[in-house]
């Protein structure tokens, strides 16, 4: 016979809430599936921790992000975001929804390649590009989009060598009412930094200056700041055709757009205050189609939302690893996951739920990862029935930058699934091995052997 677990008791003030006429009425509910696969099956044949893509989301999302873009422009693109999540599977869900790729590393742009997408079609964003990355981008037709004054000497200069015609976009930041401005990446438009590094392109004879591109910042929840960015964007491009009578043939406004997650100190939750697609899409088109280009002159309108078009699709499968009572008497739990492998808690309160059947008794809660470090606190506050060792957990929308941020630290990083369209789970990632881990380590001959 199991002997019974015992747990002291201790006196806590109840802090009901908001009730309804039938009393405190508990919302919480388990989530048992993922696209109609049992978490329990899913962890018991993948392991856990388990991160878990649902691919019919990803399409459901482009769709509906792309068709709020189409249905008030005429030439829309999307270029999928590859620092968000660059797993293989995941980019050639996009790809083959229509999106291009946009990088910010030779080793992104190397992964867009190895991915099928043709050069012209991977637009080059960053301010680290080396001239072997410029080289192989200018050779490919890839857009470039200069970051600063000394990359665009060293494109101009390389153009030169190559004698092939480079294309070329500006990054430029403006100021669109959203603090703190995003004045590190690019050249600023109401100093005149932007119209300088224009001019110095025309003048060259082998950049041609193909588009002009902005990101205003991360997580924006105000979409009128979009408006204030084409408008200032579309101005650059008619004083290009004016003076130069030069097109400007697309203005790329990046991504930022918000996805529904709570970020933390925020009093409304994620789902309150994020704007839909169409927020945003009203906004940029409205001030692209009001700037005075012609009809025929309009130019393509490009944009690299990724946090928005992918974080729904992505959960995270945890178990519990233990219970205990903290000094102060709040309930803890330790999960076989920390943030390590999900970075993004450290910026927003992630919605947990109990993966199993639960009690609608909650208490709130500190969450603890598993490493030994201070910092790994998946949720300092949280209202969760109590559960048991070996009971499992769902962290929803982690679709963005945790398999792209992720660190190998004191544990080994998970595996990654991909549910199909016809619910059909597939490995696209594995988990990493000891073996894995130590491939690049070397070991000088005077320490390979060792006396205890």
């Amino acid at each position: 016979m199991n002997k019974l677990k015992y747990e002291s008791p201790i006196i806590k003030q109840i802090n009901a809430g908001i009730t309804s006429k039938f009393g405190d009425l508990s919302t919480l509910k388990p989530t048992t599936h993922i696209a109609n696969n049992s978490v329990k099956n899913l962890t018991e044949e993948y392991g856990s921790p388990l991160f878990v893509i649902n691919e019919q989301t990803i399409r459901n999302t482009y769709q509906e992000a792309y068709h709020a873009f189409s249905t008030r422009y005429p030439n829309v693109q999307f270029a999928w975001s590859y620092k968000t999540n660059y797993i293989d599977a995941v980019c050639k869900v996009f790809h083959s929804e229509g999106a291009w790729a946009e990088v910010v590393s030779g080793f992104e742009y190397n992964k867009a390649i190895n991915n099928g997408v043709p050069g012209d079609k991977i637009i080059f964003n960053g301010p680290d590009k080396s001239d072997k990355d410029l080289i192989v981008a200018v050779q490919n037709n890839s857009p470039i989009h200069i970051d600063h004054f000394d990359e665009l000497y060293s494109l101009i200069a390389i153009a030169d060598e190559l004698d092939k015609r480079a294309k070329v976009a500006i990054r430029v930041n403006m100021d669109t009412d959203i603090k703190p401005l995003w004045d590190r990446f690019g050249f600023n438009y109401e100093n005149g930094q932007a119209w300088e590094a224009i001019k110095k392109i025309i003048s060259s004879k082998n950049l041609d200056l193909i588009g002009l591109h902005t990101h205003i910042g991360t997580f924006i929840l105000e979409p009128n700041a979009y408006y204030i960015a084409a408008t200032k964007l579309a101005d650059l491009a008619i004083n290009v055709k004016n003076k130069f009578k030069h097109d400007i043939q697309y203005i790329d406004m990046g991504g930022g757009f918000a996805s529904k997650n709570t970020l933390k100190g925020s009093y409304l939750s994620g789902t309150d205050l994020a704007p839909t697609f169409s927020d945003y899409a009203e906004n940029i088109t409205q001030a692209l189609l009001n700037a005075g280009f012609s009809t025929e002159d309009l130019p393509l309108l490009i944009l690299e939302t990724g946090r928005a078009l992918i974080d729904d699709a992505g959960s995270l499968l945890g178990t519990v690893l233990a219970n205990k009572r903290l000094a102060d008497g709040r309930r803890s739990m330790i999960m076989d996951f920390g943030v390590n492998i999900l970075f993004t808690s450290f910026w927003y309160n992630h919605i947990i739920s109990p993966a199993q059947e639960c009690s609608l008794y909650t208490e709130e809660t500190v969450m603890y990862g598993p490493l030994c470090m201070n910092i790994d606190v998946i949720r300092e506050s949280i209202n969760l029935p109590p559960l048991n060792k070996g009971d499992h957990v769902v962290v929803h929308r982690v679709g963005a930058y945790n398999m792209t941020q992720w660190m190998q630290f004191i544990t080994l990083r998970p595996k990654v699934v991909m549910i199909d369209t016809d619910g059909k789970a597939h490995i696209i990632r594995e988990s990493e091995s000891n073996e894995y881990v130590s491939k690049l380590d070397i070991t000088p001959e005077y320490l390979k052997e060792i006396d205890l």
